[in-house]
């Protein structure tokens, strides 16, 4: 058993043993369950880091002419080519 003390904003720094072997890395998320005097934390899902560049291409425009990063609306792009695909 490992002890760790509890910071001034209630945070604890999980083992790195404990890491390794549960797979816990930046971005996981902890679910916390209180069973009478027991705290029961579960590893709810390991999240994969992202690399930008794995979004490559993911939105297309094929609209003439200069555009630029401030003109371009997601959400509005994605309707249209849900609209185009129908």
């Amino acid at each position: 058993m490992t002890t760790v003390t509890v910071s001034e904003k209630g945070q604890v720094v999980i083992p790195a043993s404990i890491r390794r072997r549960l797979g816990i890395i930046p971005g996981c998320q902890l679910d916390f369950t209180l069973e009478g005097d027991t705290i029961q934390v579960i590893v709810k899902r390991p999240v994969k880091p992202a690399q930008a560049e794995e979004g490559y291409g993911l939105l297309v425009c094929n609209k003439p002419g200069k555009r630029c990063l401030d003109d371009f609306d997601v959400a509005r792009a994605m309707r249209e080519n849900a609209n185009d695909s129908a």
